[in-house]
């Protein structure tokens, strides 16, 4: 997959390697085929629209358990990977807002690796996880 084109519905999830917060490296596709993956990104650490984006996944998070899913994004009790140098970002075409901030995407992957939603926006921070759990309730919860 060239790095200039964006990850769409329907695409095979780019597979990488990060970090997580303690430090282990993590697989994507070691995490899909166990449960679908809700993976995001968001502009910067400790911001108040990534902050209030966190907090949202977090209070979430029982229900995206109970839908057999795996948030990999910021903190708290699920993945937090570090893109340090924006591979990632690059690798799934991740656009900048405005050209010059980070864009907060969010991307549902099923337990196949296909990706079965994408969703952007810079400003509604706490749609993102109504967004994936909207879809992962329509996959069954299981892929699909």
């Amino acid at each position: 997959m060239k790095k200039d084109r964006k990850v769409s519905v329907g695409d095979l999830a780019p597979d990488f390697t990060l970090p997580d917060q303690t430090g282990a490296p993590v697989r994507l596709h070691d995490l899909v085929g166990r449960k679908n993956v809700v993976l995001y990104f968001y502009p910067k650490d400790e911001t108040p629209g990534c902050t209030i984006e966190a907090r949202a996944f977090r209070d979430s998070y029982e229900q995206f358990s109970a839908k057999d899913a795996q948030v990999v994004g910021y903190d708290l009790p699920f993945l937090l990977l570090s893109d340090r140098d924006g591979a990632v970002r690059r690798l799934y075409g991740v656009e900048k807002t405005l050209g010059l901030l980070p864009g907060r995407v969010t991307y549902v992957i099923d337990q196949t690796g296909v990706v079965r939603h994408v969703y952007s926006s810079q400003l509604r921070a706490t749609r993102h996880p109504r967004e994936a759990l909207t879809v992962l309730s329509a996959m069954g919860g299981h892929g699909a």
